[in-house]
């Protein structure tokens, strides 16, 4: 049986347009979409529960139901072709979903970074599942569209008639993990478009160094010898994927500078993420966490050991 694609929605702009992002991913992947809508009982008061609490939960499944029928047909209208199932469940969101992830191909969250205190809030569910799950799970902002994933017409003007904009990897070669590469280089492959990959460096500093390292300090070859690395790591992927382009850029400075800049033209960008010893605790790394807040395509990060 084909794992769905699975996308979260909750009547809010940023929902609309992941779950929009994922009908056309589920279509690219030939993989049914499920849309997951969570409501949570504890909530209730709002609506003037009764003692023994049922009044609250009909208000509650009703607005539930309008909220996952608003997605529906959001997405039978831009998506025609996907297949497409909804569901409501029980909260609270971050557990829900979290448990949704772990039957889906990826898991598609909308996001709307810091912008606001409604942002905040939105911010704390999707980052607390980015940080628990172990599955893929792919962010997508607020008016996010078809065409954003692919370059310009040549007149300018967006177009879905145009080829896709490149896949962006960012890699961190003391932890390069072949969930990860293999997840972007299937996404590239899906849309026939360029994978870019990226890794950043920095010079080591004088406090940092380990006895051997005094004389590299100020080593000009140190790019090409990163260079050269990454071409290593990525030989095996590039002959499985043959007619997929790779462009490897390897620059110095501050991995999330470097990742933000390139995803400033991508349809989406990939990164990954350690799975922790304690998931209790939602942390998802730096640079993670700055690609959540700062890039405006598609993210997907990859849970990996």
């Amino acid at each position: 049986m084909l794992l769905p694609v699975i996308a979260g929605v909750d009547g809010l702009a940023e929902s609309l347009a992941a779950a929009e992002w994922a009908a056309r991913e589920a279509l690219r992947r030939d993989r049914p979409l499920r849309l997951v809508h969570v409501w949570d009982w504890h909530l209730g008061s709002r609506f003037g529960r009764g003692h023994d609490g049922e009044p609250a939960n009909a208000a509650q499944r009703h607005l539930a139901l309008r909220v996952l029928q608003q997605a529906e047909e959001r997405v039978r209208c831009a998506v025609p072709g996907v297949l497409l199932t909804g569901e409501q469940v029980e909260g609270p969101a971050t557990a829900a979903l979290l448990k949704a992830a772990e039957q889906a191909e990826l898991l598609v969250l909308g996001s709307r970074g810091l912008t606001g205190l409604a942002g905040l809030l939105v911010g704390s569910v999707a980052q607390g599942v980015v940080a628990k799950a172990t599955r893929p799970v792919v962010l997508v902002r607020t008016g996010e569209e078809a065409e954003d994933e692919h370059v310009l017409a040549d007149d300018g003007s967006p177009s879905t008639r145009t080829g896709y904009r490149d896949v962006v990897l960012g890699i961190d070669l003391a932890d390069a993990c072949d969930e990860v590469i293999e997840f972007a280089f299937e996404e590239a492959r899906l849309r026939r478009t360029r994978l870019r990959v990226v890794h950043a460096w920095q010079r080591p500093s004088a406090i940092s160094m380990g006895p051997g390292d005094i004389g590299l300090v100020n080593d000009p070859a140190r790019g090409e010898e990163w260079q050269g690395f990454l071409a290593a790591v990525l030989a095996v992927w590039r002959e499985k994927y043959p007619e997929t382009e790779v462009l490897e850029t390897v620059v110095e400075g501050k991995a999330s500078t470097a990742l933000v800049r390139a995803a400033s033209a991508a349809s989406l960008l990939v990164v990954g993420r350690r799975l922790s010893e304690r998931p209790v605790l939602p942390r998802i790394g730096p640079v993670t966490h700055a690609a959540v807040h700062h890039v405006c395509c598609p993210l997907a990060v990859v849970p990996h050991e």
